[in-house]
């Protein structure tokens, strides 16, 4: 591989975008797409080996433009200072807005505040909350260290990337690739016109189940997100039996 194609973002580009680009000349997408893998595979490795010690993780998402004077903003950060409290691990995008907010609870709480950032077109700073912090070139490496270190969702009111996260969580856990953790919607007046939706068109014309609706929790509190999160674990730990041999 070349040391240069491995350590630079291309021109005009982000990683993502060169490898979900359409093969255009054939050999040199059969040089550059097969070495792609091994920079693909050592951002997996060193997502595993940085976040190897997170337990009880809780991802929270939401809006990058929601502002500190917001009452969202504030609202995420006292979530995430009663889920450090708790014992929870923070995780979000480790940007600005609803992740900034979450880190800073946390982190002001005295807990572990896991920043996941990812390389933009435009540069995305991370904020200055965090006490662990990794940069992605891989939008599916990143959200899958979400999945993989996420004992629960939490949503708050945001955009594409917002609702992207929050659907993909709710495939997996009805497709049965992962276990049924909470996922929880923050902001009953945001998110009431989706659930109308949800539980009119979506479950009445069999698209989804009355077992998928229960799925969502939606709270305007965020005491009741961390009972709902700490109700979750509780039944987890009764549940999962680790062998002895690994004890």
């Amino acid at each position: 591989m070349n040391k240069d194609d491995h350590e630079k973002t291309p021109p005009g580009g982000t990683q993502d975008e060169r490898l979900l680009e359409s093969p255009r000349q054939r050999d040199e997408f059969l040089h550059t797409d097969t070495w792609r893998v091994f920079r693909i595979m050592g951002e997996f490795v060193q997502g595993f080996e940085d976040l190897a010690r997170i337990t009880n993780g809780v991802s929270i998402f939401g809006s990058a433009r929601t502002l500190p004077d917001d009452p969202e903003y504030q609202a995420a950060r006292e979530t995430a200072a009663l889920l450090a409290r708790a014992g929870f691990a923070v995780i979000t995008g480790g940007g600005p807005g609803i992740m900034e907010a979450a880190n800073r609870g946390a982190f002001e709480a005295g807990g572990v505040s896991v920043g996941c950032n990812i390389e933009l077109p435009h540069e995305q700073k991370g904020n200055d909350y965090t006490t662990l912090s990794l940069k992605f070139k891989y939008f599916f490496v990143r959200k899958m260290m979400f999945v993989k270190y996420s004992d629960a969702f939490i949503i708050f009111p945001g955009g594409f990337g917002t609702l992207d996260e929050l659907f993909e969580s709710l495939t997996l856990i009805q497709t049965g690739k992962i276990r049924n953790f909470p996922v929880v919607l923050y902001g009953s007046s945001y998110w009431s016109g989706m659930i109308d939706w949800i539980k009119g068109p979506v479950l009445g014309e069999a698209k989804i189940s009355d077992e998928d609706l229960k799925r969502l929790h939606l709270t305007d509190s965020p005491e009741e997100i961390v009972e709902i999160i700490s109700r979750s674990h509780d039944e987890l730990e009764k549940t999962v039996r680790i062998p002895s041999d690994y004890s």
